[in-house]
């Protein structure tokens, strides 16, 4: 086996294996995979195939990073998602809360520590959970 064909199936490899996971960056590093086989159908060596495949892939996944940051693709709050998580939205009863806005309820039959994430002091009564912190739940007065 050449080293160009080597180089194609790691590049086919790693796009297999994107297929699979949904990264992006590893399209970007089956592209220096790719200019790594290029390199080797251009004749270089073996090393300058390497460097060429390492630089290739470290500013195209740089080039990926930078362009996800700057339009503003952000991981989305699953936290407070419905979609994702069938508690936000459902109603619990608080019966007091204390300094510093937080308290314990009684949700689905135990009992969870929760915070309030509204506005202003909050009061007893009929809260919505907004969203589900690890196992603490923020909650928000319901009207």
């Amino acid at each position: 086996m050449n080293d160009a064909t080597a180089w194609w199936i790691l590049a086919g490899l790693l796009v297999a294996v994107e297929l699979g996971t949904g990264s992006f960056y590893l399209l970007m590093l089956a592209l220096g995979a790719a200019a790594g086989a290029l390199g080797a159908h251009g004749g270089l060596s073996p090393s300058t195939q390497i460097v060429l495949a390492a630089l290739t892939g470290a500013v195209t996944t740089f080039g990926w990073y930078r362009y996800r940051r700057q339009s503003g693709a952000a991981t989305p709050d699953v936290e407070g998602n419905r979609d994702v998580n069938l508690d936000v939205g459902e109603t619990v009863q608080v019966q007091g809360w204390g300094p510093q806005g937080q308290t314990k309820v009684m949700y689905r039959g135990t009992q969870w520590d929760a915070h309030y994430q509204g506005q202003g002091v909050p009061q007893p009564g009929p809260h919505r959970i907004a969203a589900l912190r690890g196992n603490t739940l923020e909650l928000t007065r319901s009207n």
